[in-house]
């Protein structure tokens, strides 16, 4: 029995879930900030597990020609399997998620604006390797409600975004729920519930921090620290 399944996520198995799963637009501030229209109902899109920096693995990758921008993002670990989830069973909604983590969700905006333009699929605006930077894990203990605490990002100890989960326009239960609808959530699975306002661009060289606190308190767990760096790859942006 894998540690995971015995109720204890490991960085190595945050490192390989089945899928990680985005939700998009789910702070309303944030969907101002872009000009996007607010969702009726949740939406969400996939995030390549190649894509996941895990803490001292080494800096977000800038690609050439990309617009990079960040958006922290209260991570779910899911611990059990979820399929139709009723969105009013909270108590299974809750039980479902083995532990929690930060992450900033890295975008490729340029390119992102050119696919939701083009009506082209978003995979590699949010998919380079090094796009998902994810804290260690936290305990579920250690954050008793995730709907009242304060995530925040900042880059070079400039504030970016500050703003409390209690904003999420769609809670955790809703969420599961209605992906659990349409894909089947096996343990080790992540599930990233949006990002509030305050998104924007980083470039080399920059240095983000990002966490979570509950009732003023950080959660150490929780930390992110970690630079940006230009690109030496073959990879450079062109429009399609």
């Amino acid at each position: 029995m894998s540690l995971l399944r015995r109720g204890f996520a490991t960085m190595a198995s945050i490192k390989k879930p089945g899928k990680v799963v985005c939700i998009g637009r789910n702070y309303a501030d944030h969907v101002a900030e872009l000009n996007n229209q607010r969702p009726k109902q949740p939406f969400f899109f996939l995030k390549p597990p190649s894509s996941i920096l895990l803490p001292g693995a080494g800096p977000i990758i800038r690609p050439k020609g990309i617009d990079l921008h960040y958006e922290v993002e209260l991570a779910l670990i899911i611990g059990k399997q979820v399929k139709d989830l009723n969105a009013e069973d909270e108590s299974s909604a809750f039980a479902a998620i083995e532990s929690y983590a930060i992450s900033i969700d890295m975008t490729a905006r340029n390119a992102q604006n050119e696919a939701k333009k083009k009506g082209l699929p978003w995979d590699i605006a949010k998919g380079f390797d090094t796009f998902l930077p994810i804290s260690k894990v936290i305990e579920k203990l250690a954050l008793p409600d995730p709907h009242n605490a304060e995530i925040y990002l900042t880059v070079n100890n400039e504030v970016r975004q500050q703003d409390s989960t209690e904003l999420m326009l769609f809670r955790i239960p809703r969420l599961l729920s209605d992906i659990s609808k349409v894909m089947t959530l096996e343990p080790g699975d992540i599930v990233l519930s949006g990002t509030p306002k305050g998104v924007g661009a980083v470039v080399p060289g920059d240095i983000l921090r990002a966490g979570i606190r509950v009732n003023g308190k950080e959660i150490e767990e929780g930390k992110i620290e970690v630079g940006v760096e230009e690109s030496t790859g073959a990879y450079e942006y062109s429009e399609t």
